[in-house]
C-alpha cells in the first residue's frame, strides 16, 4: 500500500473550479479517489481566514473528512488589495512530510509548485500526481508532475 501525502491549495481550487465551471470542488470525492488503496500519512487544506461564521463551517467540513485546516489571515492593503497565500506553507510542508510518503498530491494550478514538483519527483524519486483544473492550471505545474489530474465534472459538486 503506498504512502500518500495530500496537500490543498484551497483559494486556488475556489477560484479555478468558479472560474473553470461555475460550480464547487467536491473534498468528499477528491478523498476517495486520491486516497484509494492509500495510506494517508497526512492531509492538509491551506485556506484564508476571513473569520466569518459560513467560512467556518467549511473548514470544519474540511476536518471532519480527514483534513487538518491551516489558516492564514487575510489582510487587506491600504491600497484595497489583498494578500493570502500559502506558497511557501504548503512547500515546506511537501518538504517535512513529503519524506514519509510514496506519493504527494498537489491539488493547485499555481505553476509556482513546478520547482517543487520537480525536486520531489526527481531528487527525492517521489511520485507527484496535479490535480488542477485543466484551462486554468499553468503548463510548467503540469510538465512537473508525474501525473496530471484534470478537475472536471466527476470532482465538482
Amino acid at each position: 500500500m503506498q504512502n500518500v501525502l495530500l496537500l490543498v491549495d484551497v483559494q486556488n481550487v475556489y477560484y479555478t473550479a468558479r472560474q473553470g465551471f461555475g460550480r464547487n470542488f467536491d473534498y468528499n470525492r477528491f478523498w476517495a479517489k486520491a486516497t484509494a488503496g492509500r495510506k494517508v500519512t497526512h492531509a492538509f487544506a491551506y485556506a484564508i481566514d476571513r473569520g466569518d461564521t459560513k467560512q467556518r463551517e467549511f473548514q470544519n467540513i474540511l476536518r471532519a473528512i480527514g483534513f487538518e485546516v491551516k489558516l492564514k489571515p487575510f489582510i487587506q492593503r491600504a491600497d484595497g488589495s489583498a494578500k493570502g497565500d500559502w506558497d511557501v506553507g504548503i512547500t515546506i510542508d511537501a518538504m517535512e512530510y513529503g519524506a514519509a510518503a510514496d506519493v504527494v498530491v498537489l491539488v493547485s494550478g499555481d505553476g509556482d509548485f513546478a520547482l517543487l514538483a520537480d525536486k520531489l519527483r526527481k531528487d527525492w524519486g517521489k511520485e507527484v500526481e496535479v490535480y488542477g483544473v485543466e484551462a486554468l492550471t499553468a503548463n510548467s505545474l503540469v510538465q512537473a508532475a508525474s501525473r496530471f489530474i484534470a478537475i472536471e465534472t466527476d470532482l465538482l459538486l
